[in-house]
């Protein structure tokens, strides 16, 4: 049986909005929330991106059974990994051993804020050094680090849960499917790849959660959704190469500028049709995921996803 999960997308939402319906999708059934860590929004359309840590400590208090994922943070450039385990020690903390720390190398779009974006080989080098200071930094050992691109001379976390908080980690090939599987407790990722599961189980990773996410956009007029889609969500078929690099909301306008409203209909499930959006999700679990998270396209669509469409949609999905 598959857990399904909502997506709190910060991109489109702002922060009490987030909250509410963190708490409504808990009451109707979701099993799992997560929430994306933007510091900007992928197209201007969208229009916000909250702190994600500020929302995720007021979603804990607001709700009690959901688990709670942050999907995904980056380690290696806005936040120092030392002060990413502190929060995810605290966020743990607060929802009683609900959360779990979902990390990956990140996107300029985002960590530029504070700096150069660094070449994709430095990237990935600066991610594994980012897993060796949080991963023992949440099993609560004191660390002491000196890497090639960070130093912590002298940490401890003096706040942790119960049980070390668990993280997961995102992948695309067969490097980061062996960083997941080596250092993480869960794997992440955004395309129904078999192939990918399958690596993450050959390289020790069977038997751990797999977390997917299927975007659609749910309403009452499908031509009216595809809209929606296009406007907001057009940059998804842009793969991961072009999304990590290009810098601001602009660039992802331009790069997607030839991207028509037909091209994201027929790839993203739009409309009232549920058995649409439940293949969506079929194919993540065909391919081996355990856990998947939707995202409801548009802002305000938000309240009509959750008050009609999960009462349908998710006891078909938990058949799958």
């Amino acid at each position: 049986m598959v857990a399904v999960g909502y997506t709190l997308m910060c991109e489109q939402s702002g922060p009490k909005e987030l909250i509410e319906y963190a708490a409504r999708a808990e009451e109707v059934g979701f099993d799992h929330l997560v929430i994306s860590d933007h510091y900007s929004p992928w197209l201007e359309s969208q229009g916000h991106s909250p702190y994600a840590w500020s929302v995720l400590g007021a979603i804990a208090h607001v709700t009690s059974r959901a688990q709670l994922m942050s999907f995904v943070t980056c380690p290696i450039r806005r936040y120092h990994p030392a002060v990413v385990a502190q929060k995810a020690a605290t966020i743990g903390v607060l929802s009683d051993g609900r959360f779990t720390l979902g990390l990956g190398a990140g996107e300029n779009l985002n960590e530029h804020v504070v700096g150069g974006w660094p070449h994709v080989e430095q990237r990935h080098e600066m991610f594994e050094e980012a897993l060796q200071i949080i991963r023992p930094l949440l099993d609560g050992d004191p660390l002491t680090y000196s890497g090639n691109h960070f130093d912590v001379p002298d940490a401890y976390l003096w706040d942790r849960p119960d049980r070390p908080v668990p993280m997961a980690l995102a992948a695309s090939g067969p490097a980061s499917v062996q960083l997941a599987a080596s250092y993480g407790d869960g794997l992440i990722a955004t395309d129904p790849l078999p192939e990918l599961v399958s690596r993450y189980d050959e390289a020790g990773g069977s038997g751990k959660p797999r977390y997917g996410q299927v975007a659609i956009c749910y309403g009452p007029d499908a031509d009216e959704c595809a809209r929606i889609a296009h406007d907001q969500f057009r940059w998804f078929g842009l793969g991961w190469p072009v999304n990590a690099n290009l810098p601001d909301p602009a660039a992802f306008e331009r790069a997607s500028q030839f991207v028509r409203p037909d091209d994201v209909a027929s790839a993203i499930s739009c409309g009232p049709d549920l058995d649409a959006h439940v293949a969506a999700v079929k194919k993540f679990a065909d391919a081996g995921f355990t856990h998947v998270a939707l995202v409801q396209i548009g802002g305000d669509g938000q309240r009509r996803f959750l008050d009609e469409a999960a009462a349908e949609l998710l006891p078909r999905l938990r058949e799958l």
